[in-house]
């Protein structure tokens, strides 16, 4: 019974043999109608694949629209970035947000679960969030209109990146400046799984760092690779293990700007000049990047939460949004850490921008310090922008 064109309210009442109001009635959860009524209703209800939108229903019952966004480590300056961007978007239509942070997949499981539930949200937005088929079957099942942002998810809206060629670009760059040994520090990837969330993009971009190496005619050298946990620690100690090789690497790059603060942390301990004798290129350029003068592949953070909250505005509205795959911009941008390598056997000058940026990383910076909960729900976001999201740092 079901057709390819979007069922109306009028379809329903026409097929029930009733009038508009009292299918309303129905949507609505009133009490003033007959059972038999009700059940009929929502029979031919399931039978249209009728939706109603969630955009009349609120305006009719005179309820707070609200948006949810789900959302892991939202400490992470990333996240804060993309956070504004959606934030000032959702303001601006009238929705009241609730930012859920998902720091563990307990956690991220539990908010899926309860948002699909009744009348707990108009709308989500899944970002840089891996989910299941099975989790994302249980959000259309609820009717509840959602979109991706930094992550796929098949057959709905997303605002991605492609980090393959963000991978390439870095490596490139560095190629072009003479680098020939050049190190990589990512985070390890893999397969969700109850206690992972099975994040791949430092996997796409270590394939794009590996290809530049190739198309160049080097052969990835497996022993300048280096994969571990996130974090700026982490990769300081992996980046200690490249630097103390008998043949070091000249360049290094890492899949984030958070990462590249343990390489220059590393650096700077073992006395090495950057960019003379090391140069560094991270990957988001988040704030503090242009602030310590760090090289780093720059994706549109703030503006793909823009995109994500305007894409799910459109569906709250009952439009389609087209392409369904919105792939933004990337580009290189050149700072003080990456140069020429120091020819062989040339004298190193002092200590280069290592220190300084490494001082400047820890007045500003803290991999997981921006004053915001680790777990929960931020409600009350309605108004939040990207001041009021900083101001607890």
């Amino acid at each position: 019974m079901r057709t390819s064109r979007r069922a109306t309210i009028a379809d329903v009442a026409a097929a029930s043999g009733v009038g508009v109001g009292t299918v309303s009635r129905v949507i609505n959860g009133a009490v003033n109608v007959r059972e038999a009524t009700r059940l009929r209703v929502v029979k031919v209800i399931d039978q249209l694949g009728y939706r109603p939108s969630h955009l009349a229903a609120a305006l009719s019952r005179g309820k707070q629209r609200s948006v949810a966004i789900v959302v892991p480590h939202l400490t992470r300056p990333s996240a804060v970035e993309r956070l504004a961007g959606a934030l000032a978007v959702l303001a601006a239509e009238g929705y009241d947000t609730v930012v859920c942070n998902a720091d563990s997949p307990t956690r991220r499981d539990h908010f899926l679960a309860a948002l699909t539930s009744k009348d707990r949200t108009d709308g989500i937005i899944i970002m840089s969030l891996p989910i299941s088929q099975h989790q994302l079957a249980a959000v259309r099942r609820a009717g509840v209109p959602v979109v991706a942002v930094d992550v796929t998810l098949r057959g709905v809206p997303q605002t991605v990146i492609d980090d393959k060629a963000g991978g390439l670009l870095a490596t490139e760059q560095l190629l072009a400046l003479g680098h020939q040994r050049i190190g990589f520090v990512g985070d390890l990837g893999g397969r969700m799984t109850k206690s992972t969330f099975g994040f791949t993009a430092s996997g796409r971009r270590l394939a794009g760092y590996r290809q530049a190496l190739a198309a160049a005619g080097l052969a990835p050298c497996q022993s300048l690779i280096r994969l571990g946990p996130y974090g700026a620690a982490n990769a300081e100690a992996l980046t200690t293990e490249l630097l103390g090789l008998p043949d070091p690497p000249t360049a290094i790059f890492t899949t984030s700007d958070t990462q590249a603060m343990g390489v220059l942390a590393a650096a700077d301990r073992m006395g090495l000049r950057v960019p003379g004798e090391l140069s560094v290129v991270g990957f988001d350029d988040i704030e503090l990047a242009a602030l310590i003068g760090l090289s780093t592949v720059r994706q549109p953070l703030e503006q793909s939460g823009v995109e994500g909250a305007r894409r799910l505005s459109a569906l709250l509205r009952g439009e389609k949004v087209r392409p369904l795959r919105q792939v933004l911009d990337l580009q290189l941008v050149q700072r003080n850490t990456s140069a020429q390598p120091r020819p062989a056997g040339q004298a190193s000058s002092g200590r280069g921008v290592a220190r300084e940026t490494v001082a400047a990383a820890e007045r500003h910076y803290r991999a997981d310090g921006w004053g915001m909960p680790r777990t929960g729900c931020l409600a009350r976001g309605y108004r939040t922008d990207r001041a009021e999201l900083r101001r607890q740092s």
